[in-house]
Order: C-alpha cells, then sequence, then structure tokens
C-alpha cells in the first residue's frame, strides 16, 4: 500500500506521486484536526469526580502554534465533547471547535462558509471510522500511523509518528516547509541560527 517515506512526511498512498502530496501541501490553508487518537493516543482518563481528561503532546502544540503564526487555519473537529479540550484550545489560541459532531462531512460546509476555505485547500488529519466521510472530500486526507486498516489504506499520506506522539507536529512543519514559510516564521528563524553570546561555565573542580 504505501512506498518509502516522501521528502515531507510519513508514508505515501500509492495512490499519490510525492510530487501530488508537494503540490497539495502547498495548497493548504486550513489544518482540520481530530482529536481522540489524533492530538491524544485515544485513552480517555477519569478521575474520581468522574471528570473526564486528556493529555496532549507539547510537540504537537508548538507546531499548531507555528502553522498559525504563519497565518494558516485549525479547526477542531471531534464526536466528542470534554473541559479538557476546551482548555487545550484556549492555551493554543484555537477559536474554530467543533465538538459533539456525529457527521464531520456535514461541519465541512459550516466551517468552509465561515472561513472563505474551499475543502480544496483543506488537509484532515484523523484515525478512526467516522473520519472516513471528511477524509473522502478534503484536498489532503492524513491518518496517523496507528490509525485503523481502513482509514491508513483511504489516507493520501500516513505520518510516522502514532496520534498523541507527534503526529500533528509532523503534519505542521510538512505543510509549513512545502509552503516555504518554516524559516520565515521570526521565532523558527531565531531558534535555528541562534548562536550562543558566551560560553557556559564549566566547573572544572573534581
Amino acid at each position: 500500500m504505501n512506498r518509502e517515506p516522501s521528502l515531507f512526511i510519513g508514508k505515501i498512498s500509492m495512490s499519490c506521486t510525492d510530487l501530488e502530496i508537494e503540490n497539495k501541501l502547498k495548497k493548504i490553508k486550513l489544518l482540520l484536526l481530530d482529536v481522540d487518537g489524533v492530538l491524544t493516543d485515544g485513552s480517555i482518563i477519569y478521575n474520581d469526580n468522574s471528570e473526564e481528561t486528556k493529555v496532549f503532546n507539547v510537540k504537537d502544540g508548538l507546531g499548531i502554534r507555528l502553522l498559525m503564526e504563519a497565518g494558516l487555519n485549525v479547526c477542531i473537529v471531534t464526536g466528542r465533547s470534554s473541559k479538557a479540550l476546551y482548555h487545550r484550545c484556549k492555551n493554543l489560541g484555537i477559536t474554530m471547535l467543533f465538538d459533539g459532531v456525529r457527521d464531520k462531512a456535514a461541519a465541512l460546509d459550516i466551517i468552509s462558509e465561515q472561513t472563505g476555505i474551499s475543502p480544496e485547500e483543506i488537509a484532515f488529519i484523523g484515525d478512526d471510522l467516522p473520519d472516513l466521510p471528511l477524509m473522502r472530500i478534503v484536498e489532503l486526507s492524513i491518518a496517523v500511523a496507528d490509525s485503523h486498516e481502513a482509514v491508513l489504506e483511504k489516507a493520501c499520506v500516513v505520518t510516522s509518528a502514532k496520534g498523541g506522539a507527534g503526529a500533528v507536529r509532523e503534519v505542521c512543519e510538512a505543510i509549513l516547509k512545502a509552503q516555504g514559510l518554516w524559516d520565515k516564521i521570526p521565532l523558527v528563524a531565531e531558534w535555528l541560527n541562534m548562536k550562543r553570546s558566551r560560553q557556559p561555565t564549566v566547573n572544572r573542580e573534581p
């Protein structure tokens, strides 16, 4: 089903060439994300007060921030609702959140209307069967490495990382690099080119 990893991201479906993926990445203006199994590893934790908690990946969070700083949009569409997700979106500055969604494909019409961004300019990362209808109608369908077999077969791209373990970061960097934006982000340029102003002090005592 898959060839060797491309220059940009994970594995490429036999239905898409590396060049086609590169061209798709260049068109993306909005990254659409599922939550459970994509932004998390799929685990659901309840505390003694029956409150649901989730574990998010800090690398994914930085990737999302950098994507938005470069002027791209990020939107969440998920079948579940939780306070933990609301807090995470607030922390990252994500204002487009569609939770409790049973028909994710139908939500795309609302998202496109609100943002003015067409499905041909949207990438979606999913992992399980409810994500398939939406994957069929966006420009770039992406599956995390540990997705359901049917999702892996449908996706144009499969990330190297599993859900909740840097898969979203992988996609964010791929989009930014394909569009020539990666090293134009001030913080990234600063981090990549930063030089030590002085040598660190070393304690040479035994």
